[in-house]
């Protein structure tokens, strides 16, 4: 009987392994000792993140957040070899992933974050590496220059791991929720990842360690007697935790000066004035639409949001949803300038036309420019407003509506 489907991707696995597994103990014992491996832990599910898959293999830019964090150890001359530690029932996902990336055989992860740790150091003994990076596989923008600074750290008896300074003023606090006390924030700071030790070392604590809930491996080295030192890490060395960090993660490979175009049209319908930029401009009909119906404000949102590499308005605020009915459109705007500050980004410019007959635009331009700015909290000269007519043809010349183009310009280099 022929074997199943998922028997032959079994036995491919296998094969994989078993030929890779070939080719690395050659290399091992050609240059006699491995030197420093990185260890990178990608056994977690992700799911705070939201969706089916665990968010080490969302792609980003065409690469998934694993790939990116192994790439810069890959770029290391300090890195002799990789492994990676990935949950049982991710393998398809884990060889996909990383395809084409020259890495050791992966390792089968445990329960919780610190047994997949220890096993996947255990895979490591018959290699016999001096130094063992540890770092998370959700840490996409480690560079290579931290890398490098933190083996540095690292000496007998000594592991080195990365740190954030702490900025803000820290309390402890009860259970009731009420300060109990204001805390040193010169002795506190955040730890990532990489973090570096001697390997014997670092096996030996997690060894000892088993059973215990620590919450990262400089916990682990310190409950063995191993000394720690903290260096400078990087703000961008953030780890991919929440949707929102996906975003930024995201929004990082879209740095430079970034344009969008944004376009708007409503008909006319019964009422007694229009609404353009937030400004009521007193007429014989009005603009139809789900909210106000400001033409001007629409295309401006969108064109913001088509530099900022997202969806149209529709998406943030869909027609269909009964509580955007005569909202006034400056919410939009609004949130469209926020996003863009999420990004890192800074708003240099936006230019708006509005096409019409009528009304005239000319005498509430600066009205006009004022309440954009303060939606945007850009300076009023960095919004340019102008009134075109399209010479009484078309629907727009037989004053049948009103239409608006917008470009917005944008600075994603922060």
């Amino acid at each position: 009987m022929e074997p199943g489907a998922n028997a032959w991707q079994e036995l491919v696995y296998a094969l994989s392994d078993y030929c890779t597994n070939q080719l690395r103990t050659r290399k091992v014992i050609m240059v006699h000792e491995i030197g420093t491996v990185a260890l990178i832990v990608s056994a977690g599910r992700g799911h705070r993140i939201g969706g089916e898959t665990p968010k080490q293999y969302l792609s980003v830019h065409g690469k998934s957040v694993l790939f990116q964090s192994i790439s810069a150890f890959l770029g290391s001359k300090a890195v002799t070899a990789i492994k990676v530690v990935i949950h049982p029932d991710d393998k398809e996902l884990y060889y996909n992933s990383v395809n084409g990336l020259d890495l050791l055989p992966p390792v089968f992860g445990g329960a919780e974050r610190q047994d997949s740790v220890r096993l996947g150091l255990e895979s490591l003994v018959d290699l016999k590496p001096s130094r063992v990076f540890i770092h998370d596989g959700a840490r996409p923008l480690v560079s290579t220059r931290l890398i490098q600074t933190v083996l540095a750290g690292v000496s007998l008896n000594q592991g080195c791991v990365p740190g954030l300074a702490m900025s803000d003023t820290v309390k402890s606090v009860n259970q009731h929720g009420l300060v109990t006390g204001t805390l040193n924030r010169q002795e506190i700071w955040t730890v990532q990842t990489p973090q570096a030790f001697r390997f014997e070392e670092i096996l030996g604590a997690h060894r000892a360690a088993e059973g215990l809930a620590l919450t990262d491996d400089a916990a682990v080295a310190e409950a063995a007697g191993i000394s720690v030192k903290i260096v400078p890490g990087e703000i961008q060395n953030f780890k991919v935790t929440h949707p929102e960090d996906l975003e930024k993660l995201e929004s990082i490979g879209m740095s430079g000066i970034r344009v969008g175009s944004g376009f708007d049209v409503h008909r006319f319908g019964a009422g007694e004035f229009v609404t353009i930029c937030g400004v009521q401009i007193p007429f014989n009909r009005s603009l139809v639409g789900h909210s106000d119906a400001d033409v001007g404000y629409h295309a401006l949102t969108d064109a913001l949001l088509g530099a900022a590499g997202k969806d149209d308005i529709g998406t943030y605020f869909p027609p269909s949803d009964d509580q955007w009915k005569d909202a006034p459109s400056d919410i939009f705007l609004k949130h469209a300038g926020e996003l863009v500050s999420s990004l890192g980004g800074k708003i240099e410019n936006v230019d708006l036309t509005i096409i019409c007959e009528a009304p005239r635009i000319g005498p509430h331009r600066e009205e006009m420019r004022g309440n954009i700015s303060a939606c945007l909290a850009v300076e009023p000269s960095q919004v340019n407003i102008k009134g075109k007519t399209t010479e009484k043809l078309g629907f727009l010349g037989r004053e049948e509506g009103i239409a608006a183009q917008a470009t917005a310009t944008i600075n994603l280099s922060n």
